[in-house]
């Protein structure tokens, strides 16, 4: 429990039949509210069990996902629910926890109300904004019609849908010259998600599907890893970068370096390529490929932007809330923005601050900050700047292989290949919600690595042209 001075005293909210929200008699219960329930919204709420508080957690679905798996949904390595949780089933004994499903669309900062697209209205003490990111196209949002990225479960239903209907067209295609451009898969970026697309897009071609086809072979698939930076994974020391690019070509992956995607269409794409040595001298060529994925870039929720319209605080290039050291707003410490929406930085006595990634062990970490900065102010304490512990950074390339790179009080511990494969895989499985989606994707996980089945592989529908909407119904 908490002690609650006077000017922290809410009052508490009870629906009416309208959906609104309207005040009963005064409490001495101040009112949290976190938007978005990723890793940051998730802890946060956690982190506030058994406080004094009334929580009303608001998400725009109805789960929790765990996103480092997400491209396995997308390539049929898993099913949605081993990745995924209802979010009322995870909160279903936090008493102090109101679970409500729907978009936010405006933050009233002077009135400190939160109002939902439905016309719902949400009133605070204390927020917690956790809003997340979606992809950025860089300014060519036309783009997403052709090269979908990958933040969400209907993201991972869509390239899914697109791969695997890509080699059933291919199939039926008499063309070689049209039949060669349904079998060029290309991944724009080659940051975590682009490297592990890529690396099992290689495996579906060369293990999984041979055989299945009677005009085709799937294996003659090209995987195409396109990336604009000079090495793949660039946030790994530059010798794990290394090795992840010869386990990616070890795998099939072509993966092309200093590569700046200019043009996406229906047809393909275009790229104009640059060399290390004189990047001045550029060249540009076509990809024709009917099934382009995009992982290279990231921006900040809306409301981001929004926020600082109505506070004054700065935004980065990226969309990100520049927050204080305690993650709150300057001049709002009743707002706190976490996770890939917070521009923060991490500040250790008696060294500089340095920033914090965009990471799901930050998002985590703020959470749980975030939370207990507000039980300080709420107990007349004085709130604790953010530190970020880091604990390393890992990826897989594919079947056996991953790169690992660790923090340790010794020093980094890093090594690739099987054994870095294998410590992905257990880290992975230990950090999902819940027993039963570690067991089922361990289960999932083992059965794959012996057979190369993949059985998350049903969709619905034709092939359409390019840039028109998936058709309703589609299989999950």
């Amino acid at each position: 429990q908490v002690r609650i001075r006077a000017r922290d005293r809410a009052t508490t909210l009870l629906p009416n039949n309208g959906g609104m929200t309207t005040p009963s008699a005064p409490s001495l219960r101040p009112r949290v509210v976190i938007i978005g329930c990723g890793f940051g919204g998730l802890e946060a709420a956690r982190a506030l069990r058994g406080a004094a508080v009334d929580v009303t957690l608001v998400d725009k679905t109805n789960h929790h996902l765990f996103q480092p798996l997400l491209y396995q949904v997308a390539t049929a390595g898993l099913s949605a629910p081993a990745i995924a949780a209802p979010i009322r089933h995870l909160f279903r004994q936090q008493r102090n926890v109101t679970t409500l499903l729907g978009e936010v669309t405006h933050i009233d900062v002077g009135q400190r109300t939160v109002h939902l697209a439905d016309g719902a209205m949400l009133p605070y003490d204390h927020l917690i904004v956790a809003a997340g990111a979606t992809h950025s196209y860089f300014g060519r949002d036309d783009w997403a019609a052709y090269a979908p990225g990958l933040k969400t479960l209907d993201d991972a239903f869509e390239i899914r849908r697109r791969v695997l209907l890509a080699f059933e067209a291919a199939e039926k295609e008499p063309d070689p010259a049209r039949r060669a451009d349904w079998l060029n898969f290309v991944v724009v970026g080659a940051g975590p998600t682009g490297v592990e697309m890529a690396g099992t897009l290689a495996e579906i071609a060369r293990h999984t599907l041979p055989g299945e086809f009677r005009h085709i072979d799937p294996a003659s698939a090209k995987i195409i890893l396109l990336e604009g930076g000079a090495r793949v994974l660039q946030a790994m020391p530059e010798a794990l970068s290394e090795r992840a690019r010869e386990q990616l070509e070890a795998l099939g992956v072509e993966v092309r370096l200093n590569a700046r995607v200019t043009a996406i269409d229906g047809d393909g794409l275009v790229v104009e390529s640059a060399s290390s040595a004189s990047p001045s001298s550029a060249s540009s060529y076509q990809i024709k490929s009917r099934c382009v994925i995009w992982a290279a870039g990231v921006a900040a929720s809306a409301l981001g932007r929004q926020l600082a319209a109505a506070t004054g605080c700065s935004t980065d290039r990226a969309g990100r809330v520049l927050v204080a050291p305690d993650l709150t707003l300057p001049g709002h410490p009743e707002i706190s923005v976490i996770g890939d929406l917070a521009a923060a930085h991490s500040h250790v006595p008696g060294q500089a601050p340095t920033p914090v990634p965009g990471v799901s062990p930050a998002a985590k970490q703020m959470g749980r900050a975030a939370a207990a900065n507000i039980l300080r102010r709420l107990a007349g304490e004085p709130t604790a700047p953010f530190r970020y512990r880091d604990h390393g950074n890992l990826a897989t390339i594919g079947r056996n292989s991953a790169v690992v790179d660790l923090s340790s009080p010794a020093g980094p511990v890093r090594f690739s290949g099987y054994f870095a494969w294998l410590f992905w895989l257990f880290a992975h499985v230990y950090f999902l919600i819940g027993f039963r989606n570690r067991l089922v994707v361990l289960m999932d996980w083992a059965w794959a690595y012996w057979s190369f089945a993949r059985y998350a592989r049903v969709v619905t529908g034709t092939v359409e042209p390019r840039g028109t909407a998936t058709e309703p119904g589609a299989a999950r």
